[in-house]
């Protein structure tokens, strides 16, 4: 049993965060662990309120698992201040785990600052580099990079800009892309396109948490980057492309529609 640790901010909704990484990872066969960050209050029309978690705590939640249960590969994705992010690196300094996938989880999709300015120079200068693969989306690369990007030629500079700063894979989802939504990978001087055409459903809530938990449990089994992120893609594509409308707002994806579909006898 392969197992993969999500460090993350715990979505009440269960859209987003913790519970839609250990949903994905579940349905991907693996063991799911997680290490929580902060509480969220929020729901499928935004975030009102955040309550990070002590770092001594967190500390403690990060020996407890890596002191038993090893975990095959990392998921980091809500972090909330600098303190939280030195007690992570303390962790991958001591116990350093073999892949770790991070989710450059920085502003809300409604626009709340899920972590503090004055953490992200911390954030960029220190933790990125242990990234073995990091997704950004396109505004997420703009903060990183100080660059506007509006042409998949923008976001091909925006990579190598950002390859030339760490060492780790980049790949730059195109979901904000308003007219497709092709997904870049770059590693190593090369360029990959993940095509994807837009799918018809505005309820995209957690999608960046998802693909990078998805691509965790492919680095989990052993897979490579390019064949982790292409299996990772054709989840997110089905799970938005089921059409699961709950909330009044920008609703969840459906995270088990495989399963729904042996269920339901479709599949």
């Amino acid at each position: 049993m392969k197992t993969v640790l999500t460090i993350a901010g715990s979505d009440c909704s269960g859209g987003a965060g913790i519970q839609a990484d250990l949903k994905t990872i579940t349905v991907h066969g693996l063991y799911g662990e997680s290490v929580i960050t902060a509480l969220t209050a929020q729901n499928t029309m935004g975030v009102s309120d955040v309550m990070p978690v002590p770092p001594i705590f967190l500390e403690k939640q990060l020996e407890s698992v890596f002191s038993d249960i090893v975990p095959d590969a990392v998921k980091v994705g809500m972090i909330c201040n600098a303190e939280q992010i030195e007690v992570i690196l303390s962790c991958f300094q001591k116990y350093r785990p073999k892949h770790i996938v991070i989710d450059t989880v920085m502003v809300s999709t409604s626009g709340r600052n899920l972590m503090e300015p004055e953490a992200i120079a911390t954030y960029r200068e220190k933790l990125l580099p242990y990234g073995e693969i990091y997704t950004p989306n396109i505004p997420e690369t703009e903060l990183l990079t100080g660059q506007k990007i509006k042409t998949k030629e923008e976001r091909l500079i925006a990579a190598k800009l950002l390859s030339e700063q760490y060492p780790g894979a980049v790949l730059i989802k195109g979901g904000h892309d308003e007219k497709q939504a092709d997904d870049l990978l770059y590693k190593k001087k090369q360029a990959v396109w993940f095509p994807q055409e837009h799918i018809e459903n505005g309820n995209t809530h957690g999608t960046g948490c998802t693909l990078s938990s998805a691509i965790a449990c492919g680095l989990a089994r052993g897979l490579g980057i390019e064949e982790s992120v292409k299996n990772a893609k054709a989840y997110i594509t089905g799970a938005i492309g089921d059409g699961m409308n709950l909330g009044k707002g920008n609703g969840p994806l459906n995270h088990m529609y495989v399963i729904s579909k042996i269920i339901n006898g479709t599949n």
